[in-house]
């Protein structure tokens, strides 16, 4: 019985010395973990949500397994997050230079577009008599929507030149939609 006790004694003192040699490095790993995923993790929300919602997950059951004292599997979780958060790092750099570029495109087309418009809308102001297909509510509609797709295109370019590269986009488009609305209504055909 004294060795059954004894051994016993053994046995949780090698399981008490493995795993507090273990809670060491899970500790560091879960502290480099949880740096890593701190430093992408805004951007990260931001443009690529689903990676972001991931590493979020992944660091909490990464916390849960060492709040547990299990060090083998925190240690395990910690140690692959920070190539995730690269991952998710590289994720975010591919979406805003897709974003930019989209950015780009639009402020390639866009404000001749939108100054063609405005072109046509004062030839049509200062004709005594419009086109048969045009009436003067349209004419005012054009002129009303020019000068919104112009406050929404400012605002678009605010955005960019502020970071908020899928604010810009958006509103980029919408200002798109808005030109093609009025070149549709004016019986513009757009320049290439």
């Amino acid at each position: 019985m004294k060795n059954v006790l004894k051994m016993t004694a053994l046995v949780l003192c090698c399981v008490a010395l493995v795993a507090c040699s273990q809670k060491g490095p899970a500790e560091a790993a879960l502290a480099a973990a949880t740096a890593a995923v701190d430093g992408v993790k805004a951007d990260a929300a931001k443009y690529v949500p689903d990676q972001a919602t991931a590493l979020g997950a992944a660091l909490a059951d990464a916390k849960a397994a060492f709040d547990k004292g299990d060090y083998k599997a925190a240690l395990e979780a910690a140690t692959a997050l920070p190539a995730k958060a690269k991952d998710a790092a590289a994720a975010v750099a591919a979406k805003k230079d897709e974003l930019t570029k989209a950015f780009t495109g639009l402020t390639a087309s866009l404000p001749a577009t939108v100054e063609q418009i405005k072109a046509k809308v004062g030839e049509l102001v200062a004709m005594k008599k419009l086109p048969k297909d045009i009436d003067k509510a349209k004419v005012d509609a054009a002129k009303a929507g020019i000068e919104a797709a112009q406050k929404t295109w400012a605002d678009a370019q605010d955005a960019f030149k502020a970071g908020d590269l899928m604010g810009a986009v958006a509103k980029g488009n919408e200002v798109k939609g808005q030109a093609d609305q009025l070149l549709a209504a004016l019986n513009i055909a757009a320049k290439k």
